[in-house]
Parts: C-alpha cells; structure tokens; sequence
C-alpha cells in the first residue's frame, strides 16, 4: 500500500536511540568503514582520508594467522590460467590465534596501523574468528594444539559433520559449516588461549571486535556439546567471565559485534544481551528497494530485528553479499550511495560501509583484483561524507521519514536541525513534501543546489541518483 508523503511522516516519527549497552560500546552517531582486504600498512597509509570523510571505526580483515592457500597468492580471487594465484578467504582459516598472517601484514604492521588510528582519532575493528579452524585442520600450528591439549580438544564432539539443518541449535553451533571443522569454544583452555590472542590486539590499540559467524557459536540456552560443560564462550568473550584466572581487557570501552544472519530459530534477542548484530534482513530488504529505484517497493523503515535498532550494524551489502555468488554487486556504485544515505541519515543502527575493490565494476566484480591495496574512492565520495557529517551532527535528534507519491524520493528528516533528500530515480524529479524544518531557502553543501521551504513544504529539483542534506540555521 503506498502512503502519501504527509501520511508517512505522521506516522513514521521515532526518537533517536541511545546506546543498550551490551559489550557494544558506540555513540550513537558513529560510523564504520570495512577496509575489506586492505593490508595494514594500505589503512595506516589512509587513515587521514579515512578520518577526514566522517569515519569513526576502520574495521580490518581478519589479523590471526591463517591457512597459505595457492603458494600464497595475494590475488582477492583467481581463476584457472589467471597469472596471480589467490583468494581473499584464506584468512578466514585460522591455524594459529596469534596476530599477522601473509594477507595483511606483521604483528609490527598491526601495531603501525593502530597507532596511525590512534592519531588520527580513529578506532580499529578487528574481524575475529574463533568458530572454525582452516579446512585443512591439519595445517593448525603445534602451539595451538599443544594450547589446548592435543588436536582432538580443539573441536567439538559434532566439529566434523556438516550441518543438515541450519535451524538445528545442535546442529548450527557444534557443526561443520563450510567444511570448516568446528572449534570447541567452550574449552577453558581454548578460551584462554584465544583471550591471550585478543588481549594482545587490544593492547596492540583495538578497540572492538567483529565476530564472524557468530550465529554458529552456542549461547547459554544452547544445547551443550558432548565435549563441553556449559555454553559460556560469550561471557568470556564479552568479560563478564573469566577463565583460569584471565579475563578480557577494557570490557566497557570495546565494541562487539556479531555476524549474527537472521533466519529461522535464530536466537537474536539472547545475542542481544551479550552483543551487538547485524541487520542482515534489513540489508535484504533495502537492496530490493535500491533495485527497483523505489521506496515504497518494500518496508525499509522497519529494522526488521527484534533487537533495539542501538545495538544492530546497518549495511547495504557486505562482504559476504558482495564476493558469496555476487548477491549485491550487481547495484552500481551509485546505488549503493543512495543507500547509504539513507542509512546513514537515520537516528538508529551502526551504519558499516563495504569498501569495494579497486578498479571493480558490474563487469568485473575484482577489479584489480589483489588482496592488500586501497579500494576504490566510493568511501570518500563527496557525498559519502556529507552524510557521514549530517549524521555526527545530527545526533540526539528524533527522525520522520517520507516519501513522494511515486516512491522515488525518501527524505529523512531529523528534528528541525536538518534533513536529507534522496531521488532514486534515473531522472530528474521536482519535488514538493511536507517537511519539519523551518521555511527559508537552503543549499546544499555538495551539489549548491537551492531548496525553498514555504508553509512547510519543501519544493526543489533533485537531479538523477543523488543525494543532498539541508541544514536549518
């Protein structure tokens, strides 16, 4: 059913949400930029850019060590007769959990890259993996073997059948997903060693941690493997526990997030008490929109989460969604822009933008296709940072969201303070909208494009797939 513009701003008013603690510790207003396959020298290199366009938190590819696939190829993903042997997911194969693998860098380039961040103000995401080991688990490392007390303790009971049944709480937390054996995360001696591992990172300067397939590791309500005693990974993980007298360092200053994809018999709420998640559904749900260049295609108001909209990551592709059967990387760049505009616009949510890979296009989803170099400039479009700054200043205040008859324009409005005005469209749109911010003229910073703002209506021309943000003064 389509609403009018007025109808949907009346009915669509929320109040800007403040953080619901859990071990996910962000105002409100941040923002995070996926330095996918970036090596950590690339983001130490970039780090004024990245703090310039807006960005609070630079998220890197996973730092542990990791399974050398294809004599150590550094191609993101390489095909048969392709001169650069390679592929981007070999460093979510651990062998070891201690920091630096061929990838990205040394535990030095680590540490560089931090301190670099810490300059500059921004704060460091690590992508952690303690779920699975590589598929060749006989290329684990004898020190993480010898950690946990030979080879056989370091999965669980379950570590090596695949999952039949994802919807299976068994089966989706103690089985082999992917072909990637299952490790027992409720060893103590496993959590302890991989404690040492993320200890070191934050004392190397990380400030927060993304846990991969963090839907496959058990919580308390779980059932428990053969191997184990209690499902209790996440309070260790998130210090509310200790293990053998370690725990986790600065627990009230990290933010911990989830790769927790929502589907059936998926335990969000419970994941909520320790973590934050990823609104993967919403992600679904506002692709569609992007798609079919129209916002009334499909509910995106909704974060479509039962979980508090304070603790989710908003995306509008990932990786995942990008390089697993190309699911988003057929929306131009362009798309993806006026996705994140909106996203980034909101009261709620962490907003996470996918750097995608230099030289990439519709044709050829690699680009240039190597594993350490900057993506493309996508981060730092200029209208990328006019929203990442419209939403820093924008915090603290409530949203309405509305759109045009025809669903091609959204705008979101923040309060009086400000608003944001998205055309989906391929064409030129002239615009006339009820708005909340007060009458006078405005003009965009990006574009200088001029709006007037009579009675409370907003009257303006907007040109093809851009975006702009309005200040009142």
């Amino acid at each position: 059913m389509k609403l009018s513009s007025i109808a949907i701003a009346a009915a669509i008013i929320l109040p800007a949400t403040a953080s619901a603690g859990v071990s996910r510790k962000s105002a409100p207003n941040d923002v995070i930029l996926h330095a996918w396959s970036w090596s950590f020298n690339t983001i130490a290199d970039n780090m004024k850019k990245i703090a310039d366009a807006g960005y609070d938190y630079v998220q890197t590819s996973p730092a542990q060590a990791c399974y050398v696939g294809e004599e150590g190829g550094l191609a993101l993903f390489s095909k048969p007769g392709d001169p650069v042997k390679g592929k981007w997911y070999y460093y979510y194969q651990p062998t070891d959990w201690t920091i630096g693998n061929y990838l990205l860098g040394s535990r030095d380039d680590f540490k560089a890259m931090a301190d670099s961040a810490m300059k500059y103000n921004v704060r460091i995401i690590v992508d952690v993996l303690p779920n699975h080991t590589a598929i060749e688990h006989n290329a684990v490392l004898p020190a993480l073997d010898h950690a946990v007390g030979g080879h056989e303790n370091l999965f669980h009971a379950n570590g090596f059948k695949d999952i039949t049944q994802w919807d299976d709480r068994e089966e989706c937390t103690t089985g082999k997903m992917g072909g990637l054996p299952d490790v027992n995360t409720e060893n103590p001696d496993f959590q302890y060693y991989y404690l040492q591992y993320v200890n070191d990172l934050i004392n190397l300067g990380a400030r927060g941690f993304r846990y991969d397939t963090a839907k496959h590791i058990g919580l308390p309500s779980d059932p428990v493997d053969p191997k184990a005693d209690k499902n209790n990974f996440w309070p260790v993980a998130t210090g509310r526990e200790g293990v053998k007298g370690l725990s986790l360092l600065m627990p009230d200053s990290l933010f911990i997030y989830g790769e927790v994809l929502q589907g059936r018999n998926v335990k969000e709420l419970e994941y909520s008490q320790y973590i934050g998640q990823t609104a993967s559904n919403l992600g679904h749900a506002l692709r569609q929109v992007l798609e079919k260049r129209n916002f009334n295609a499909t509910d995106i108001i909704s974060y479509h989460h039962p979980a508090s909209p304070s603790t989710l990551v908003t995306w509008v592709e990932s990786h995942d969604t990008y390089c697993n059967q190309h699911e988003s990387a057929d929306l131009t760049d362009d798309q993806i822009r006026l996705g994140w505009v909106y996203l980034t616009s909101r009261a709620g949510g962490t907003p996470l933008f996918f750097s995608r890979p230099a030289g990439s296009t519709r044709d050829n989803y690699w680009g240039d296709n190597r594993v350490g170099p900057r993506g493309n400039d996508e981060f730092f479009h200029p209208e990328v940072i006019a929203a990442n700054t419209f939403r820093h200043k924008m915090a603290g205040q409530p949203e309405a969201i509305s759109t045009n008859g025809k669903g091609t324009v959204i705008q979101i409005s923040r309060g009086t303070r400000g608003t944001a005005l998205i055309n989906l469209s391929t064409k030129a749109t002239e615009i006339k909208m009820a708005t909340a911010i007060p009458d006078g003229n405005y003009i965009d910073p990006v574009h200088n494009t001029h709006f007037t703002v009579a009675d409370g209506t907003i009257t303006a021309k907007l040109a093809p797939q851009t975006t702009y943000t309005l200040y009142s003064r």
